[in-house]
């Protein structure tokens, strides 16, 4: 999704969010992530004005009013922290551990297959399917991407192949690179 992200590129226009779209904004944040609420006054204050990003490919852009993309979302789709922010909060997500030959095709933006879910030293939490899910490392307490689990993690555990999570945002991607979108 922002494997070629670039500022200059993508992002067609930013603009300050009027206080009814940020509630709006805020409810679904809170509805689609609950783990966030001890620390939403932390991260989207309500006195302080969002920041919306609309970046190529429909996607929009939540920041913080220093333009620190905070999470990000595709059309009407759920919305998802961004890695910078699933460091500093990791029980956000779900995780989703891969196994060690996973992680180097994890962090050039491919989808994570299900045998690299299924290795011992693998662990996966229950999500449901289509559930937004951080991927990390055995034994790491960054998250290498963040993506979308395309199976329940029931059925990643009696299958032997396909794709498990499709990859939407990992280390090294252009919103990665990019720590405000000024």
């Amino acid at each position: 999704m922002f494997k070629r992200f670039t500022v200059d590129e993508s992002v067609s226009g930013q603009s300050q969010i009027k206080s009814s779209l940020q509630r709006t904004i805020r409810a679904k944040i809170l509805e689609q992530l609950p783990a966030i609420e001890p620390y939403f006054e932390d991260i989207l204050p309500k006195k302080d004005k969002m920041v919306l990003a609309k970046v190529a490919g429909h996607i929009n852009v939540v920041c913080s009013p220093a333009a620190e993309p905070l999470f990000f979302n595709v059309r009407d789709g759920p919305y998802c922290p961004t890695l910078r922010l699933l460091a500093k909060y990791p029980i956000l997500l779900p995780r989703m551990c891969v196994d060690d030959g996973a992680i180097r095709h994890v962090m050039q933006g491919a989808d994570v297959m299900v045998p690299g879910l299924k290795s011992p030293r693998a662990a996966i939490d229950d999500v449901p399917r289509e559930a937004v899910v951080g991927v990390y490392g055995p034994g790491k307490d960054h998250p290498l991407a963040v993506g979308q689990a395309l199976l329940a993690s029931s059925a990643i555990r009696t299958v032997d192949k396909g794709v498990g999570i499709e990859n939407w945002h990992f280390l090294s991607d252009g919103l990665w690179k990019c720590p405000t979108l000024s």
